[in-house]
């Protein structure tokens, strides 16, 4: 999950909860939710894409299998009621998928441009290159990494491989 930065943001969701205006769910109960309950990516998929939630975000998601060119995995932009895009990995680069906080369809703002670093980095390591530390080492760099990172985790669905690191970004570094 990424937090995606809107107007109609988490603060006026949980606002409108704590009112008793919004029945919408918390974006860490949804993901266990799914984590614990779907089947396979398909279910998880519809899973992040149909409930409402109380903040906007972004969902990537992976899954195991390969058939044909059809890889799992995409990002699910969800804005607080309903998805706003399905990025599927064969229509972004093919190899991979990436999400910096920024609607992949629009050009991420000036001062905080960390998608082309990590594209960048990505097709540095190449995709025979692929590994847990390889991945680490993209997002732990800067300017992908930066002072409102506050956690990066990577998992291996095939293998139920999971690392989680709580990030600090050491001075010099942006805010954003």
């Amino acid at each position: 999950m990424n937090e995606r930065f809107n107007k109609d943001g988490g603060y006026i969701g949980l606002m409108e909860w704590i009112l008793g205006e919004r029945t919408g769910q918390w974006m860490g109960f949804l993901t266990r939710q799914v984590m614990e309950s779907a089947s396979g990516f398909l279910e998880a998929k519809v899973m992040l894409s149909n409930k409402e939630m109380l903040a906007p975000a972004y969902f990537i998601l992976g899954g195991n299998k390969t058939s044909g060119l059809y890889q799992q995995g995409c990002v699910i932009t969800r804005a607080r009621e309903f998805v706003v895009d399905v990025w599927d990995m064969e229509s972004a680069n093919g190899w991979y998928i990436l999400e910096t906080n920024y609607d992949h369809w629009s050009a991420p703002l000036f001062l905080d441009d960390r998608r082309t670093p990590a594209h960048h980095c990505m097709g540095n390591m190449t995709q025979q290159g692929v590994s847990i530390k390889g991945l680490h080492n993209v997002l732990s760099s800067r300017p992908v990494l930066n002072k409102l990172t506050t956690y990066t985790a990577l998992m291996q669905v095939d293998s139920g491989h999971l690392e989680v690191w709580l990030q600090y970004c050491p001075d010099p570094c942006i805010p954003w």
